[in-house]
């Protein structure tokens, strides 16, 4: 079948970037045993890795780039904010094991939406955190293989939906997904 808007789709790919000097280091990577799921022109993924895979067929194996601009952008120092320390600690405590320079930590913005933040620094009375997206200011190449596309089930959209670090667009379960990065890294 066809990858058209509201389809099923299941593919394995591989995510590279592209260094400095051209060649690629390989990032992310998922597997027939691991696919990413997700529906197809719902929102799910990046709008330009949606448009690479419409109309591809199932068995296709093929190999795309985005840029940084259409893809997670570009860094900005905007993003890295002061948060104050009581954020982190309980009981006044701060948990060293989780909140340690370099931690990704999640972080709920002013919408309620979930994002992940990594801690660039730890002081007397505040957290300094990334925003960014790790992606940002890369450009990016994946290697994909479609492994299946059909119209979902109403049970296949339940567990769709199930997902809540990225709407339910990846292959992780709801207390481990970090955001992939074909689902936007939500």
């Amino acid at each position: 079948m066809q990858i058209s808007n509201n389809k099923l789709v299941t593919i394995e790919y591989k995510l590279y970037v592209k260094n400095n000097d051209g060649s690629l280091e390989l990032m992310e990577e998922t597997s027939s045993e691991a696919p990413l799921k997700y529906i197809h022109g719902a929102g799910m993924m990046l709008p330009k890795f949606e448009e690479a895979l419409d109309g591809r067929n199932v068995g296709d194996s093929f190999e795309f780039s985005i840029d940084s601009h259409d893809a997670y952008g570009e860094r900005s120092d905007d993003n890295i904010i002061d948060l104050p320390m009581d954020v982190f600690t309980t009981d006044g405590n701060l948990d060293t094991e989780r909140f340690f320079k370099g931690a990704i930590v999640p972080l709920v913005d002013a919408n309620g939406d979930r994002i992940n933040a990594e801690i660039v620094s730890i002081g007397e009375t505040e957290v300094k955190v990334d925003l960014n997206h790790p992606l940002a200011g890369e450009d990016l190449v994946f290697k994909v293989r479609v492994l299946d596309a059909h119209t979902p089930t109403e049970e296949e959209l339940h567990s769709m939906s199930s997902c809540s670090g990225c709407g339910g667009g990846c292959h992780h379960e709801e207390s481990d997904c970090g955001g992939c990065s074909g689902c936007g890294g939500h």
